[in-house]
């Protein structure tokens, strides 16, 4: 261990979306167990989601980040690129101008639709201005190669205007598709996107004004302008994130398949679901944003039908799912730091004892425990949870 490397803690790094079970708050203490199993061989993020332990991790060690949906591998490959951004000076305001042509030119073909948030409203009116632009998903928008939040969340999660705008900025990202910057310019439009929504910060589903209060509330989001916190969200990252001297890889695998393809002795972080929620429901709106594949969505909250069904969030395969990422990490001869909560499908004290006969006696196990503030993305009584935070440490002898 004196010649392995210790990670720093504490490392500030840019922040895209909201994100439920977010390790942010409390990622100096998933670090410590990292730098407790540190075999000096690449770290692992096996259900990577949010992918922040890629921006702290950065620049420190070779990162192989996964996670069964693809807006993850965006954030990591945002965090973990090397930049020349002195190669590019004018690269914002390029895009920025390309973004507004886009805009203009789209808004411009439709001059039909004005949907004005900026005056006085009944709750009648409102209520009758969210809905028509919800009908936009019957409209043929086809003459443009890029209209598909337009067209399917126009007065959901966002106005029409913002969805424009989603459009047009993901329309330049293609533009940018074979530089260092495309998946910046992807998980700044999703930070965007976040802080526009109307929704409480995840997608499962957006909100009806159904009183004066909930309609003013609603209205604050519907004020505001993608651009601006795009533009914003990209700026910081051309002063946060620089040069990246170290390799890594992204992948978009289930975690068995993942497991099969990192090398021997490495150190696995795995944080999977903790509960009966999907996060494809949650953020399906992004996985979309990164795929644009116009399907066919579903329901009030316009879910894609593709969704994926982790067996970490089912009861009756919770237990399965775990002997199977312990019998591999074993075969890998890999260290584990597994995340978990005293909430979680299955009782932490049958996780420990499930992990030590897997692992076997080759491994000694730890666990250590933080309480934690755990948010619930609500906007209710019920916005955060105290849990108690546990990560189990495997590390062979």
């Amino acid at each position: 261990m004196n010649n392995i490397t210790m990670f720093d803690v504490g490392v500030e790094v840019p922040h895209f979306i909201k994100y439920m079970g977010s390790k942010k708050k409390i990622i100096n203490f998933v670090v410590e167990g990292i730098n407790e199993v540190n075999t000096g061989g690449p770290v692992c993020d096996l259900f990577a989601g949010s992918s922040v332990l890629s921006g702290v991790l950065r620049n420190q060690v070779e990162i192989i980040s996964n996670d069964i949906q693809a807006y993850s591998a965006v954030l990591a490959n945002a965090y973990l690129t090397d930049y020349p951004w002195n190669s590019y000076p004018s690269l914002i305001q390029n895009i920025m101008q390309s973004a507004n042509q886009k805009v203009n030119d789209f808004l411009g073909a439709f001059p039909q639709f004005d949907f004005n948030y900026n005056r006085e409203f009944t709750l009648e009116e409102f209520i009758s201005l969210e809905e028509a632009q919800r009908r936009l998903i019957n409209f043929d928008f086809s003459k443009f190669d890029y209209h598909l939040f337009t067209k399917n969340y126009s007065g959901t999660y966002w106005s029409y205007n913002q969805c424009v705008w989603i459009d047009a900025i993901r329309a330049v990202a293609e533009e940018y598709r074979q530089t260092p910057f495309y998946y910046a310019i992807l998980a700044s439009l999703m930070f965007a996107m976040s802080y526009n929504s109307q929704s409480t910060g995840h997608y499962a589903q957006y909100r009806d004004a159904t009183n004066q209060s909930s309609m003013n509330d609603i209205l604050l989001y519907r004020q505001k302008e993608i651009a601006p916190f795009f533009q914003r969200k990209m700026e910081e990252l051309q002063q946060t994130l620089g040069n990246n001297n170290y390799s890594f890889t992204t992948y978009s695998l289930d975690y068995r398949d993942c497991l099969e393809k990192i090398p021997e002795k490495s150190v696995v972080y795995a944080d999977p679901p903790y509960a009966f929620v999907h996060y494809s429901r949650f953020y399906h709106a992004i996985e979309t944003l990164v795929k644009y594949d116009y399907p066919d969505v579903q329901h009030k909250g316009r879910y894609r039908g593709d969704r994926h069904q982790s067996p970490f969030c089912i009861k009756t395969q919770v237990e399965g799912a775990f002997h199977e990422m312990f019998t591999r990490i074993q075969k890998k001869q890999a260290n584990l730091v597994l995340s978990y909560s005293n909430t979680g499908m299955i009782a932490l004290e049958d996780l420990v004892d499930l992990a030590t006969s897997t692992l076997g006696n080759q491994y000694k196990i730890d666990v250590r425990t933080v309480d934690y503030l755990h948010s619930t993305m609500g906007r209710r009584e019920d916005k955060s949870r105290s849990v108690q935070e546990a990560v189990i440490l495997a590390k062979q002898k």
